[in-house]
């Protein structure tokens, strides 16, 4: 009975390997867009009921809070903010794998605009993407990647267009993840219901 047992476990382990391999099929070719040889990110979003300032003060105050969350520094800070377009620059910690004496992280780096039309769209850049990793405990030093040459198709992806390579694909699903937040997170403030809306909400008569 026992040998039934061990033999069921060592049959069942290549299919727990697979279970556990993870899919990476959504970070493969085409999940990091190039243009004019940049990595640029981009998503443009309709605002309904909403005026052209009342869409740019949002989208500014939003882009205004990613820069106050990142590391403050030259290197984090709002860069223009006029003819109804906010561009800042950022820097944030990107954290790969957390453990106790074991931090695997690293600086994340980009570019954002966010342009506000008089049609109610909002026009989200993404770009001038760039990490520092394997730095001291001060945050100096380390090796500096661009995204073109880290997280592109023609980088991160083998030649078979099969799976992402192990040291800069963990870069490439992070900085895919954390753009889809950042893009997901200018869309919520307007599908968030305001304070009033809030209260309205939860009055009983």
């Amino acid at each position: 009975m026992m040998k039934k047992i061990l033999f069921a476990l060592l049959m069942s382990l290549p299919l727990l390997a697979m279970a556990a391999s993870k899919d990476d099929s959504r970070y493969l070719r085409g999940a990091v867009p190039e243009r004019d040889g940049l990595v640029t990110f981009t998503q443009t979003f309709t605002v309904q009921g909403k005026s052209q300032a009342e869409i740019y003060t949002a989208m500014q105050a939003y882009v205004r809070r990613l820069v106050a969350e990142g590391r403050q520094d030259l290197r984090t800070r709002v860069t223009s903010d006029q003819d109804n377009t906010i561009i800042a620059k950022v820097e944030e910690v990107m954290t790969f794998k957390k453990k106790f004496l074991n931090w695997d992280h690293c600086y994340f780096r980009y570019l954002i605009s966010a342009e506000c039309t008089p049609d109610s769209k909002v026009h989200l850049t993404l770009t001038q993407i760039s990490y520092q990793y394997l730095f001291d405990n001060e945050g100096n030093g380390g090796e500096t990647y661009k995204a073109e040459e880290w997280i592109s198709d023609a980088a991160a992806i083998n030649k078979a267009g099969t799976k992402l390579y192990p040291r800069s694909g963990k870069f490439r699903r992070k900085t895919v993840d954390r753009v889809n937040e950042i893009f997901n997170g200018a869309r919520d403030v307007f599908e968030q219901p305001q304070p009033e809306q809030r209260r309205q909400a939860t009055t009983v008569d």
